[in-house]
């Protein structure tokens, strides 16, 4: 889904020229360590066996490697993977049509796997857990029900939104992992890396202050570094500096924690309009117009990740961190205020 805007973690269109910039192998991926060291148990182990890869969930907002990890993995395991998405999936007959197809050892990834429709899911839980294809021909008392065996194969699955996946489906992967935002060191190793293959001169700071404003997220990093290599080349002698990357920023209005006007206008619409909560995500949506599970699933994780909004039973509030960065006076006695609405 693309929604148009330039730091949200979603895919865009112009993202497809991150493809040619995708790791290959385990041991190119930086970040994610953890994930990565189970990874490589679970690949060699498989290898020994000389058996498919079991069944893999990603989970994590959107933008942090999930579609690149799933590309990885086939590669070590030298099969081919064959990339969809739930909501591409409306029929049971189009998930039969691509499971009829797959070879032993393929891949199969799913992206949004939370937006499967019942139906498709009753048919994925048998091919998952015994590699099997029921196929119901006719209709009515005379329908008839078929048996396919299919090769063994692997399913991995990638959610923005765990919680949505049902437990049915969840029970049936064997090893799940939640992708966590990055850190500056391995944003800066991913965006002079990018720039080398683009072959876009970068000095140090420059990829510094890139990995700054990246929102913890490499599809973000590589998009500013985009940007800012159109700025060096047009204002500037073609180099991206840690000057240049500042000016080319700011003029997106992109600040130096990595927050857009959409960003700040959330924040300023809990603070402004509501006194700094608790209000409803739906209220929210509202006042600035905007999808509530957009600014569920690609705004608020990294707002929070940042300590500037925090979830409470009764709704989303504006810590005083948020109140600090956008400059905005934050009275002590509503922290009070606050603290006795959290309890009820």
């Amino acid at each position: 889904m693309d929604d148009g805007r330039m730091m949200s973690a979603r895919d865009r269109g112009d993202d497809r020229h991150n493809i040619a910039l995708r790791p290959k192998r385990l041991h190119e991926m930086v970040g994610q360590n953890a994930v990565r060291e189970n990874l490589s148990i679970i690949i060699e182990a498989a290898r020994l066996r000389q058996e498919p890869i079991e069944h893999i969930l990603f989970h994590g907002p959107p933008g942090l490697g999930k579609t690149s990890l799933a590309h990885v993995i086939a590669n070590e395991m030298g099969v081919k993977v064959r990339v969809t998405a739930g909501p591409a999936i409306e029929r049971a007959g189009d998930l039969a049509a691509i499971l009829t197809h797959l070879k032993r050892g393929d891949i199969l990834f799913i992206d949004e796997i939370h937006r499967l429709g019942r139906a498709v899911e009753e048919i994925l839980y048998p091919a998952m857990e015994d590699f099997v294809l029921d196929i119901v021909i006719g209709k009515g008392p005379a329908a008839k029900t078929v048996r396919l065996n299919l090769p063994r194969f692997t399913v991995i699955g990638a959610t923005t939104r765990l919680a949505l996946l049902a437990s049915p489906l969840r029970d049936r992967f064997g090893a799940d992992f939640r992708l966590e935002f990055y850190d500056q060191a391995a944003l800066e190793q991913i965006v002079t890396r990018a720039a080398g293959m683009l072959r876009i001169p970068i000095e140090p700071a420059g990829a510094s202050e890139i990995a700054r404003r990246a929102r913890g997220t490499p599809r973000i990093g590589l998009r500013l570094l985009r940007r800012v290599r159109d700025f060096a080349q047009i204002r500037a002698d073609g180099i991206i500096t840690q000057p240049v990357t500042e000016e080319a920023l700011d003029l997106m209005n992109i600040d130096r924690l990595g927050l857009d006007e959409l960003d700040r206008r959330i924040l300023k619409t809990i603070i402004e309009k509501f006194g700094g909560g608790p209000v409803g995500l739906d209220t929210i949506a509202a006042s600035i117009s905007e999808d509530s599970g957009t600014i569920m699933e690609v705004y608020e994780p990294y707002l929070i990740q940042l300590g500037f909004i925090d979830r409470t039973p009764r709704g989303r509030m504006a810590t005083p961190h948020a109140y600090n960065h956008l400059g905005i006076p934050y009275d002590t006695n509503s922290e009070d205020n606050n603290n006795q609405r959290r309890l009820f």
